[in-house]
């Protein structure tokens, strides 16, 4: 497999917590059909190009890192790139030589969109990796059309391969995620007391797993069971 490229060592990191099966997706739902996407994309019988749009704290996120672990797992040299943490760097310094990589995945292209070096430096990565046959997964909370990309060849690039809408979770769902995330984490989380939790703050699902994580670490810390009481003092609610 290719080898990522010197200059790419950029300390971006992956959450060991980022996977698939940790991602809340109901069997049949929409965003189980986008999970089934990513994984035939990185098995090479699915799609080269996907883009995925939704609005913050749908898991856009998740889904790359989730995607770039599985990528690595397959042996593949994948890059991950959240490009609103290296707007200081030169995007064609940055972005050269990632067609030599396995598999490119690019989050929050927001961050990029009316940036003319930018535009172009994404242009040309994009037809680099059509050349080489390469995978491109990309993500940001608007489609390719709405986005305000200002390059017409950019937008119509952005616009290959398939396009999938990432569906933000009703509060039902987010108790049923917080749930089953606590189980993973070997946490007793009562249904009233995920209610609570999920009722009295940021309903992002990566501001809740947060929370958790500091009641998980509270919780061991203290030799306390996971009650309405002991959720109140930890997250001062």
């Amino acid at each position: 497999m290719s080898s990522a490229p010197e200059q790419l060592s950029l300390g971006v990191s992956l959450k060991d917590d980022a996977t698939f099966d940790n991602f809340y997706a109901p069997e049949g739902s929409a965003n189980g059909q986008i999970i089934q996407a990513l994984n035939r994309q990185v098995e090479g019988t699915g799609e080269q190009f996907i883009y995925l749009w939704g609005s913050a704290g749908a898991g856009l996120t998740h889904l790359l890192q989730a995607s770039s672990h599985y990528a690595e797992s397959r042996g593949l040299a994948v890059q991950y790139l959240p490009l609103q943490d290296v707007m200081g760097f030169a995007p064609d310094a940055l972005l050269d030589g990632m067609e030599q990589l396995d598999m490119v995945c690019l989050d929050g292209l927001d961050a990029v969109a009316g940036k003319p070096e930018w535009e172009r430096a994404l242009f040309s990565l994009y037809n680099a990796l059509r050349d080489t046959g390469r995978l491109l997964l990309v993500a940001a909370t608007g489609n390719a059309r709405s986005l305000g990309i200002e390059l017409p060849d950019l937008r119509s690039r952005l616009m290959w391969g398939a396009m999938y809408q990432v569906q933000g979770l009703s509060d039902e769902d987010k108790i049923r995620a917080l749930s089953a995330r606590a189980r993973e984490r070997g946490m007793e989380l009562g249904e009233d007391v995920a209610t609570f939790i999920v009722q009295r703050v940021p309903r992002d699902m990566n501001q809740l797993f947060c929370y958790l994580h500091r009641l998980d670490h509270a919780s061991l810390a203290e030799q306390r069971k996971l009650t309405i009481p002991f959720v109140k003092k930890v997250l001062g609610l």
